[in-house]
């Protein structure tokens, strides 16, 4: 048990009421509402100030134009990949604000017009205020922006697009205790703050993450703990079934399940919080208040994707991609049409940042996944 911290919104309420009714629930459960929570979720509540200085992270697409615009002379050569097609979509999932959308589209329109006439761009946002600063953001593009679920999106061709989207998705958290395996509770504490409870795994979720384990021979000792983001299996289930051929393109923060389960990884798991760019130390406090995330395992996304049909054809550190994709042409072109030196200095002070072996995109990586359809293409 770790420490509590007193909460009272209303999402914190709705679960001291849910857990009063069904009894402790599953970390998967209360993460799933902590974070996506139709009305009070992380991603969903209005007014919650997730991105830039003053929220809680800031994504690259934010941080500058050139991941953005590398990014869209990417999808012009998976375009011509394709067979040029004369209409093929672009899908992006857990697009936040539009900000990825927006420059991928100016990119394209200037550099790639061929390849612009032919897009259909399509957002996947969960939240209502995200899409609403999104269809802002994109009206002069709104005769080729929707906004729809993955389900009702068919990809033929087209290209799956997302930026830490997996790291979010909700886990389960188990570990080994007096030889048997265990599975993270949220229970509430006599406080009224929420603690960790261990339980026997549920038993419509016991198989599935026995068969996780078993795939890739990993034996938990005693008292480590780790995550099970079966949550993968699923979203990447419902990619392939829309798309017909394409590209899954999945920028994210992870590692290949050797490096994510040796013996020289923290055994208290991945599972982080952020809260005003630090770290938190009480992952249970303020429910929907404060960003929760967690190392994606890349051999199980591999291997999940091969089952669907899904075709490795990259998978590389996200520095070592911008750089064999054009950042630094890209970075030459905006350099050119800079009004001054400080302009070009923010410039390349950005992309020093996504290429320098110790900046941030060092540490993301990035994984293209093929489907052809039965023409091959």
């Amino acid at each position: 048990m770790i420490e509590t911290i007193q909460n009272t919104s209303a999402l914190a309420e709705r679960l001291r009421e849910r857990i009063a009714r069904e009894g402790p629930i599953t970390f998967r459960d209360w993460m799933n509402a902590a974070l996506y929570d139709p009305r009070d979720g992380y991603y969903c509540r209005v007014g919650q100030n997730r991105w830039g200085r003053e929220g809680d992270y800031r994504t690259s697409s934010e941080r500058s134009s050139l991941f953005v615009a590398t990014f869209a002379r990417y999808f012009a050569r998976l375009y011509h990949d394709l067979g040029r097609p004369s209409q093929w979509t672009i899908f992006e999932a857990g697009a936040g604000a539009g900000y990825f959308a927006g420059g991928v589209l100016q990119t394209l329109q200037r550099f790639f017009p061929r390849v612009f006439a032919a897009t259909s761009y399509v957002i996947d946002e969960v939240s209502p205020h995200s899409r609403s600063l999104a269809r802002e953001r994109l009206q002069a593009f709104s005769d080729r922006v929707q906004f729809k679920r993955l389900a009702e999106v068919e990809l033929n061709p087209g290209v799956v697009f997302s930026n830490e989207l997996l790291d979010a998705f909700p886990v389960h958290r188990v570990t080994v205790r007096d030889d048997q395996l265990q599975e993270f509770f949220v229970n509430v504490a006599q406080d009224e703050g929420f603690e960790w409870k261990l339980g026997e795994p549920r038993a419509e979720y016991l198989q599935r993450i026995l068969s996780y384990f078993e795939e890739f021979g990993i034996e938990l000792d005693e008292g480590r703990v780790v995550e099970v983001n079966l949550e993968i299996e699923e979203w990447l289930g419902k990619v392939a079934a829309q798309m017909q051929a394409g590209f899954v393109v999945t920028v994210d923060y992870g590692a290949a399940v050797e490096d994510l389960y040796s013996p020289m990884a923290d055994n208290n798991g991945t599972l982080r919080g952020f809260h005003r760019h630090q770290f938190v130390d009480d992952l249970l406090a303020r429910p929907g208040e404060q960003d929760l995330t967690t190392t994606v395992n890349w051999s199980f996304v591999k291997s999940v994707g091969a089952r669907l049909g899904l075709e490795v054809v990259d998978c590389e550190r996200q520095d070592k991609f911008l750089l064999r994709t054009g950042l630094l042409e890209q970075l030459e072109i905006e350099s050119q049409k800079c009004e001054g030196d400080a302009e070009r200095l923010r410039l390349s002070t950005a992309a020093r940042e996504m290429i320098l072996p110790d900046g941030m995109a060092a540490h993301f990586q990035v994984l293209v996944q093929k489907k052809e359809n039965r023409n091959g293409v």
